[in-house]
């Protein structure tokens, strides 16, 4: 089995190792599997109990769209590590690229010296940004950190002090970027007060009717906010793709008050949606784009990239030891060629497949199955309620399929975007069996 829109010569070393090939699921052991069940007793004697598991897989080695646990289980990925893998698990030109990068130099902080594939890569970023004219660009270890970076950014080169966010959105963990998200409450609980300075108003265009009418009329002055901050399509918040005028709305009114518009692409960019940005599907150009998640295959590095004329900030007003860390600065160049190279084109045509293989559940099962949404491989399942949807995303894991419940009630799919026709074809039905032993129940 080939991986559909990837280049002749990286096919035949996708797929060299005959001991791990694309016949996923297959599943050895039920599951968890008693070496799962041991390792797992074990990371809970020493782990966080705030890292929020899904279910009771042990990944210990991935290739492709598949990934293998620590008892010999074989499952078919559709969820790319939380949309973070889109070239596939261990593509080999990204993983020949960090291999050569590590043998040459493993770290220097790029805050305080001349990293030269550092700027490299931010002229590359340059090139491919949402954006036309002369950008500059930051790059972090995270997405929530790059979120961060926009938050100082925007009240440091507007001298204005208020953010406004959007219900359903998620931009992270950390304190800047945890005030501004606004899809479950939990992330909040126990953590007050937030940041101040922070509103939020519905995704869509009745919100910015309430922004308008409600927010700037009663609230705060709009000629005092800094920045608006919209992820494009809302991931975590169930897959939510706005309406046609939203976000060419939402551009006029940041024109209008000067305010800048943030596009948070942290999930929804490099690629996955069928554009290399999601935003590009609405003709819309940002002030700022975030990304992270997707850009380099799996290492941890975030970016924001930013129109040059808001660089204003002087030496030290921000920095990071390790951001840009050249390892994940070298994979990240490979993961751009390899995504202009074809894999933009396939998450297109698979996404088209997977909502016409998907989309006949809504009719079978209309008292489970509410919608299939999405754009390109970045793909939502709403079903009646949360119950329906986490015993369906545990249904499909005893099947060997991997995807994750995403907002209050949806199921979402990010497949890597190597994915194949076949593998689309085979997840698409594991699912339905999926849903229809929990509708059947």
């Amino acid at each position: 089995m080939s991986h559909a829109a990837v280049r002749d010569d990286t096919k035949a070393d996708v797929t060299a190792d005959p001991a791990f090939s694309f016949d996923a699921p297959h599943l050895v052991t039920e599951l968890p599997g008693p070496k799962a069940r041991e390792h797992i007793a074990f990371d809970e004697r020493y782990t966080s109990p705030s890292l929020p598991r899904a279910y009771p897989i042990v990944p210990v080695r991935g290739l492709g769209s598949t990934i293998e646990d620590i008892d010999g289980n074989r499952f078919l990925d559709f969820c790319a590590g939380i949309a973070v893998n889109v070239t596939g698990h261990c593509h080999p030109r990204v993983v020949a690229a960090i291999q050569e990068q590590a043998a040459q130099l493993l770290h220097y902080s790029a805050s305080d010296f001349y990293l030269p594939i550092y700027a490299h890569l931010a002229a590359e970023l340059e090139r491919i940004a949402p954006m036309h004219g002369s950008t500059r660009v930051f790059l972090g270890n995270s997405g929530t950190e790059v979120v961060e970076a926009a938050l100082k950014l925007a009240r440091y080169a507007t001298g204005r002090q208020y953010i406004v966010g959007f219900l359903g959105a998620f931009h992270g963990r950390t304190f800047g970027s945890v005030s501004l998200t606004a899809s479950k409450a939990k992330y909040h609980a126990h953590f007050g007060p937030m940041l101040p300075g922070i509103y939020h108003v519905p995704f869509g265009s009745a919100g910015l009717d309430e922004l308008e009418q409600r927010v700037f009329h009663r609230l705060v002055p709009a000629n005092e906010v800094a920045a608006i901050v919209v992820e494009p399509i809302q991931g975590e918040g169930g897959i939510q793709v706005p309406d046609a005028e939203f976000l060419p709305r939402l551009r006029r009114i940041c024109d209008q008050h000067g305010i800048l518009l943030v596009a948070d692409e942290v999930q929804s960019g490099m690629g996955r949606t069928g554009r290399m940005w999601a935003i590009q599907h609405w003709d819309v150009e940002p002030d700022v784009v975030l990304t992270a998640k997707g850009l380099a295959s799996g290492m941890p590095i975030g970016a924001m990239i930013a129109k040059e004329h808001l660089m204003t900030w002087a030496a030290g007003a921000h920095g990071s030891t390790f951001g840009g860390n050249p390892v994940s600065c070298a994979a990240a160049l490979a993961t751009i060629g390899l995504l202009e190279e074809g894999l933009i084109d396939n998450a297109t045509a698979r996404g088209e497949q997977m909502q016409a293989a998907l989309g006949p559940l809504v009719a079978a099962y209309p008292d489970r199955v509410r919608e299939v949404r999405g754009k390109g491989l970045l793909i939502g399942v709403q079903f009646d309620s949360g119950a329906t949807a986490a015993a369906v995303e545990h249904a499909a894991f005893q099947r060997g399929l991997m995807v994750l419940t995403a907002g209050d009630d949806v199921i979402r799919m990010s497949p890597p975007l190597v994915v194949t026709e076949l593998e689309i074809a085979t997840g698409c039905r594991v699912f339905a069996e999926a849903v229809a032993a929990v509708a059947g129940h």
